[in-house]
């Protein structure tokens, strides 16, 4: 057993911290997310940060109301899920230990806090312990650095330093007994963008890693509560094509302990500095098949990072809202119908570091979609190369099982001077037919993604295949489920 660098009584929990959500696990059979009363469980929203403007005001306290209204808000547009880290390391005063192995109050009251109003709420934290990023651009004044007395003297020995094993422990026992009752917690990604940079060069230390953080916690947890939160690795996606890739893989998509598969879908030149909204959706589909087919197991796959991150971290420019909004929803869209649990989680990357108010409404409108499919029962296949009509003028992301298809319908054949889909171009006809169906008759749910509502429902019959003839503007959603005989 781990001893506490702090005294028993030295943060007592606070009033009111009786957990109200039921926590989340994977669906028996499904590659999606259920809560334990049953609710399917679908991950929408976004990485935040604890020094960003929406959640700014709850360090020091300064202005907890501000934050209560910004999270109804995003309650009001269907976000369910906030990405956080435990500490943000660009600056010197978010910290969550400091020094190491001494827990600072104005930091565990933020998350007291920020605990105690998603619960109010209904959103859930995916929540990782370390800023690895600027853990490493600013090892300098980093806690953990030896340096100053931490525990490592270099950070490409994260992985293998036992002394920073022990305070990683240390850290994770601390937020498993402060905030892990809780089921505002969705799960927890144990290392943020794993990367061979971390073990020396190398990834031969990413399952032993893996494995010894997550038996650890699981062991905490279960000690308290009977139970486990779940638990996923994230990597930064590019890394998959490098020589370590297929180590890699092995450690993200297959690891018996992990309980789904996560990685930051960039990609150079059309995710990570778009030139139009159309190549970055035809990425995210590519990129979502790839990982699906990495994965060997029932475990749901989701993008935790996404977003115009060369563009704006290395050129300094921040994307035209028309633009971003676009882009936004366009690789949304590609991620969900491509067989992804949601729409993955923007990084994003905008000054300030918000989103617009053009991508709650995306979000919005994705989530008023999500509510029609039964995810429970949903064992999807990627079929985005196996549609077959008129793919030449339409890019169609799909996925499907034999009682039920998703399809997006996305224009390649209008978009305009500035890289955005030309809303003057005319409403074209369009069929495709989505394979893998029974043969029968389908409810089949047409949606204005852009509007957030019904574009109309139809009754189909399906013989070899579901043929949907459709009417596509700049793009358009398409649900299909089987009518019980």
């Amino acid at each position: 057993m781990l001893q506490r660098p702090y005294p028993a009584d030295f943060f007592p929990l606070p009033a009111g911290s009786t957990a109200t959500l039921p926590w989340v696990g994977v669906a028996p059979g499904a590659p999606y997310f259920q809560a334990e009363d049953g609710m399917p469980f679908t991950p929408l929203g976004q990485n935040d940060a604890v020094d960003w403007p929406e959640l700014a005001g709850l360090y020091r306290r300064r202005d907890i109301e501000a934050v209560d209204r910004h999270l109804a808000h995003l309650r009001a547009h269907g976000v369910t899920c906030l990405r956080l880290m435990l500490e943000y390391a660009q600056g010197r005063h978010r910290y969550l230990e400091r020094p190491a192995g001494r827990f600072v109050p104005n930091m565990v009251q933020f998350w007291d806090d920020l605990f105690r109003l998603c619960e109010k709420h209904g959103l859930r934290i995916l929540l990782t312990p370390y800023d690895t990023f600027w853990m490493w651009q600013r090892w300098r004044w980093h806690p953990y650095n030896s340096a100053g007395n931490g525990p490592l003297d270099h950070p490409s020995r994260l992985l293998t330093c036992k002394a920073t094993r022990a305070a990683m422990k240390a850290r994770i026992t601390f937020a498993a007994e402060r905030w892990g009752g809780s089921g505002a917690l969705f799960a927890w990604d144990l290392l943020n963008e794993i990367h061979p940079a971390h073990d020396g060069g190398r990834a031969e230390n990413f399952c032993e890693f893996i494995h010894d953080i997550s038996t650890h916690l699981r062991q905490i947890e279960c000690r308290l509560y009977g139970r486990s939160h779940l638990q996923t690795v994230s990597v930064f996606g590019p890394e998959l094509d490098t020589r370590h890739g297929r180590t890699i893989a092995e450690a993200i998509f297959r690891h018996p302990d992990l309980d789904f598969a996560t990685i930051h879908i960039y990609e150079s030149g059309t995710i990570d500095w778009p030139r139009d909204t159309v190549k970055p959706a035809l990425a995210v589909g590519r990129i979502v098949r790839n990982c699906l087919a990495e994965i060997g197991d029932d475990r749901p796959f989701l993008d935790t990072e996404h977003g115009p991150i060369h563009l704006f971290k290395d050129r300094k420019r921040t994307l035209p809202e028309p633009f971003d909004d676009e882009y936004f929803r366009h690789i949304q869209w590609a991620h969900l119908a491509s067989g992804g649990a949601g729409g993955g989680m923007r990084w994003p990357n905008r000054h300030p570091h918000t989103l617009t108010l053009g991508m709650r409404q995306a979000q919005r409108s994705l989530a008023g979609f999500a509510d029609l499919v039964d995810w429970g029962s949903f064992r999807r296949v990627n079929l985005n190369e196996e549609i077959t009509g008129d793919t030449a003028r339409l890019a169609v992301f799909a996925c499907g099982d034999p009682e039920q298809a998703i399809a997006w319908l996305l224009r390649q054949d209008i978009r305009g001077a500035g890289g955005r889909l030309r809303e003057d171009a005319e409403v074209s006809g369009t069929d495709i037919t989505i394979p893998g169906l029974r043969d029968g008759r389908y409810r089949v749910n047409f949606w204005d993604t852009k509007g957030g509502r019904s574009a109309g429902i139809a009754e189909i019959a399906a013989r070899g295949g579901l043929r949907i003839d459709a009417a596509v503007h700049t793009d358009l959603a398409v649900f299909a489920r089987r009518i019980p005989a």
